[in-house]
């Protein structure tokens, strides 16, 4: 049923906003060429390498769209000052014009689009669009095992420790300098090459033979509600029970009412406290069974 309404949506809205055009918005240029002209001119100077992440390219076809928008003298490829190892696509005069264009056509076709709608008609659409939005990026995310210092990772750490100085009551201390911990496992999800999800296990010795800490599960705020923070626990226990582990534990504050919640639905149990952390108030513990 869901995957018959997808398919049925796809192709209804992709054949209203022109994208079976070969001019796209009759701009002169495909949608996928549009596309790439847009996220260069809405982002800015941008390296060539985070484009492939982006837009999941492959960089062949990247390097052909670039080639032509070079070509059309819409964008140049500039080395980045602070690392001349990088590349980097900026908008000329020319392509920063072509870009104010794509942005007025567009807006003007999402506007007739909706325009007999009632408002409170329109309304209800933005709505279901939002959570539509939402639920299917939370099921595209990318997840992929990273080392602390991956540049992912460090982002996700440091949005982490920054909402836990927002919600403590008395602010948040990480300590001195993030350094890997031995044997620990990191893991990221990404969406459109940025940080939404984060969370850790490493070994715990001291709470039992086969015990595993989760550790740092983090969901970026706007992506709460959409299950990724299931998801993320529930693949942290997989990997935990891949490297041979049996149980696994975790601590968080008492502040932390959605994080508790989660964690009792996913089957954990209230335990002692097993560590001196300061900033944990409420400790929980599971049986990692072979098929859980």
């Amino acid at each position: 049923m869901l995957t018959e309404v997808l398919r049925r949506f796809n192709r209804t809205y992709t054949q209203r906003i022109g994208v079976l055009d070969e001019s796209f918005l009759g701009s002169g240029r495909p949608l996928a060429v549009s596309r790439l002209l847009f996220e260069i001119g809405s982002t800015g100077p941008v390296g060539v390498r985070d484009l492939r992440e982006l837009l999941d390219l492959d960089s062949g076809h990247l390097s052909r769209m670039l080639r032509r928008l070079e070509d059309d003298g819409l964008v140049a490829t500039v080395v980045d000052d602070a690392d001349r190892r990088r590349r980097l696509v900026e908008l000329t005069p020319a392509g920063r014009q072509a870009y104010d264009d794509l942005e007025r056509r567009s807006e003007e076709r999402a506007g007739s689009l909706v325009a007999p709608l009632t408002p409170r008609q329109q309304e209800r659409l933005a709505g279901a669009l939002a959570t539509a939005d939402l639920l299917v990026r939370a099921a595209t995310v990318r997840l992929r095992e990273v080392a602390s210092d991956d540049p992912a990772a460090r982002e996700a750490t440091r949005r982490y420790f920054a909402e836990l100085g927002e919600r403590f009551p008395g602010g948040f201390d990480p300590g001195g300098p993030d350094t890997p911990e031995p044997g620990a496992t990191y893991v990221v999800a990404t969406s459109d090459g940025a940080p939404v999800a984060y969370g850790g296990i490493r070994p715990l010795p001291a709470a039992g033979d086969g015990t595993a800490e989760i550790k740092r599960m983090w969901v970026d705020g706007d992506w709460r509600g959409a299950g990724l923070g299931s998801r993320m626990l529930r693949h942290l226990e997989d990997l935990a029970r891949a490297q041979g582990y049996v149980r696994v534990v975790l601590d968080t504050n008492g502040t932390l009412l959605e994080a508790i919640a989660m964690y009792e639905r996913a089957g954990y149990d209230r335990v002692e406290r097993y560590n001196d952390n300061p900033y944990a108030e409420a400790f929980f513990a599971k049986a990692l069974s072979s098929t859980s």
